[in-house]
């Protein structure tokens, strides 16, 4: 396991665990959560012939990592007063908001409101960036990562507090046995969607002391009995968040593909379990693929970061490139059966260091159709989302 870069840093170099812990996804807001074990479903899935039965579009991104120098732009763009990260998510604001259902990666933790702030190697950042996701319009985020324990249990709870101030659910962490206990849910057309999370890994931190469920690790048998208990509690379609892989690496690894072949494969009654993957963590845009039925996200990259250097110490621009997936839920055709994906497309974005701004790639393209950092950027994008074969599923840039 390597620890995330930052400006002129080296990596350092940990073992990656594979632990078991008690899941536990929050749910806040307006929406009543279920509980994980409750005792018979809630409303069963809506059928296609039924007039209350809608589909749904989710929009889901990459990790927000803010490095200091990230940092230094949003209190920038505050004038001396703060931190204002609203202005760094505006290019993407109307994709976003746009969507039934927004989900974003907090990768970071946040400090007290006057700081101190940190990035690399133990990031602490300003409790402000969940403004500026709110304002974006995510309507929540997975928060399981390695740097979920950077700051222990305090960072934790901060960061949740701030969410819940914000407006914003969260999956992956949690500041109670029963929050963990409770998974996240949403109501996005006619459709109860259920957000499950987990992390490889939390850079060698324990989890605190009398709390092993403060964080989900990763395990195949936790998450598809999370994904069942979420599913017998109501949930038409489980989407579960994984940040895996293999930094800096494009294809994805061993196991983000056997462990992505087992979860998708997971069926109770002739219906799968999860009804989509959404992966995290390796700095740069991995591939899409459409695995027994099922789509996996295997790596969305950074949506927010700083300069990055790799492993070699190199500066590397796919540490500002991204993509943010966006898919089309539409009602099963009987109730209890699979809802559908009926339009997959993806959208190549880039973290503008000159701007401090995350860019919607072919957009700024259609404006500026000159600019030949976004043309490159956007290149090696699609590339990378399609070189396992995605476009022969109908993955397709999104317009």
């Amino acid at each position: 396991m390597t620890l995330r870069t930052r400006p002129r840093a080296a990596v350092a170099l940990l073992s990656a665990l594979l632990l078991s812990a008690a899941a536990g996804c929050s749910a806040t807001g307006d929406r009543a959560p279920a509980r994980l074990g409750e005792s018979g479903p809630a409303t069963p899935s809506s059928a296609a012939g039924s007039t209350a039965a809608r589909g749904f579009t989710l929009v889901a991104s990459g990790d927000v990592l803010p490095h200091t120098s990230v940092i230094r732009r949003a209190a920038e763009d505050a004038g001396g007063e703060g931190y204002d990260f609203r202005p760094m998510f505006s290019g993407v604001k109307k994709l976003v908001s746009g969507a039934d259902l927004a989900l974003c990666h907090m990768e970071t933790i946040y400090g007290e409101d006057g700081g101190p702030f940190s990035g690399y190697p133990a990031f602490v950042s300003p409790p402000a960036v969940a403004d500026g996701l709110k304002d974006a319009g995510y309507d929540g985020c997975s928060t399981a990562s390695n740097h979920t324990l950077d700051d222990g249990a305090d960072g934790l709870r901060r960061t949740l507090d701030r969410f819940d101030k914000a407006g914003l659910k969260h999956a992956g962490s949690a500041r109670t046995a029963a929050e963990a206990a409770t998974v996240t849910t949403y109501t996005a057309g006619s459709a109860k969607v259920a957000h499950l999370a987990y992390t490889y890994d939390t850079n060698g931190y324990p989890l605190p002391e009398g709390q092993p469920w403060a964080v989900n690790l990763m395990k195949q048998d936790k998450i598809v009995a999370d994904a069942r208990a979420a599913r017998k509690a109501g949930a038409d379609v489980v989407l579960v968040s994984l940040h895996w892989g293999t930094e800096w690496q494009t294809a994805p690894d061993d196991t983000q593909l056997s462990l992505g072949k087992a979860l998708t494969a997971s069926q109770t009654a002739g219906r799968p379990d999860i009804d989509m993957i959404l992966g995290t963590h390796a700095h740069i845009p991995q591939p899409y693929e459409k695995v027994n039925g099922t789509w996996i996200v295997y790596g969305m990259g950074d949506q927010v970061a700083g300069e990055m250097f790799n492993h070699s110490g190199a500066r590397d621009l796919r540490g500002n490139y991204g993509s943010l997936g966006r898919f089309t839920f539409a009602p099963p055709a009987a109730e209890g059966q699979r809802w559908q994906v009926t339009k997959a497309e993806f959208v190549p974005q880039m973290m503008d260091l000159s701007s401090g701004r995350v860019v919607h790639l072919p957009d700024a393209l259609a404006e500026d159709p000159g600019r030949e950092d976004y043309t490159s950027a956007r290149e090696e994008i699609t590339e990378a989302v399609l070189s396992r074969g995605a476009a022969a599923d109908g993955l397709k840039e999104a317009r």
